[in-house]
């Protein structure tokens, strides 16, 4: 058993001190999501204004939404893929680059 007056254990990963990444990653905004849902529920709960990090830079989630052609995602997973198929997938820059 764990002594209580053990110190805590570092870290399982360490934070860098990079430059920050603008907007949010699309997984964090589909976790907040109830599926199956419609396209403009998902901008009624999350904005269009939200900002989306993506490979060419930060967008916005009602940007990305109107270049796909669905209107009712059945799944997380669903949602995912079609936003990806928009943005592409790769590294995101960082504010600097």
């Amino acid at each position: 058993m764990a002594d209580d007056n053990e110190e805590e254990a570092e870290p399982a990963v360490e934070l860098g001190d990079g430059e920050p990444v603008e907007g949010a990653p699309l997984v964090r905004i589909a976790s907040r999501l109830h599926w199956p849902v419609q396209k403009s529920e998902i901008l009624r709960k999350e904005s269009e204004e939200t900002t989306v990090r993506t490979p060419d830079g930060p967008q916005e989630l009602g940007d990305l939404l109107e270049q796909v052609d669905e209107t009712y995602f059945q799944s997380r997973q669903e949602f995912l893929e079609l936003v990806r198929d928009v943005t592409g997938t790769g590294p995101i820059p960082t504010a600097d680059e």
